[in-house]
């Protein structure tokens, strides 16, 4: 029935894996990172990889998934993002948590 919005589809889930660079460690940006996600109601989690950069992997509805991209651009105040890399996965059903490891 048009204008019946009792029946609306749900958004779909997707999962994104990026890779940010730059002075993304020692500058809070995991913890940030996962105050924003959970905020947007995303799982997933977010780790320091050896290289100096930032792991991040996400799951949730487009909308809020570009939201987070668009705060892993800037991050934190001390953190000076270089480059943001982004990887498509397939969905996976993570824990209902986002979590920093």
């Amino acid at each position: 029935m048009p204008g019946d919005h009792r029946f609306a589809m749900k958004e779909e889930t997707r999962r994104i894996r990026l890779i940010i660079r730059g002075r993304v460690q020692g500058v809070w940006y995991r913890g940030s990172a996962q105050e924003v996600a959970r905020e947007l109601g995303l799982t997933g989690w977010v780790r320091n990889l050896g290289d100096g950069s930032v792991e991040l992997v996400a799951e949730g509805e487009s909308p809020a998934l570009e939201a987070l991209k668009a705060w892993c651009r800037e991050g934190p105040p001390l953190a000076r993002v270089h480059d943001v890399l982004e990887e498509q996965m397939t969905p996976c059903g993570e824990p209902d948590s986002f979590e920093v490891r």
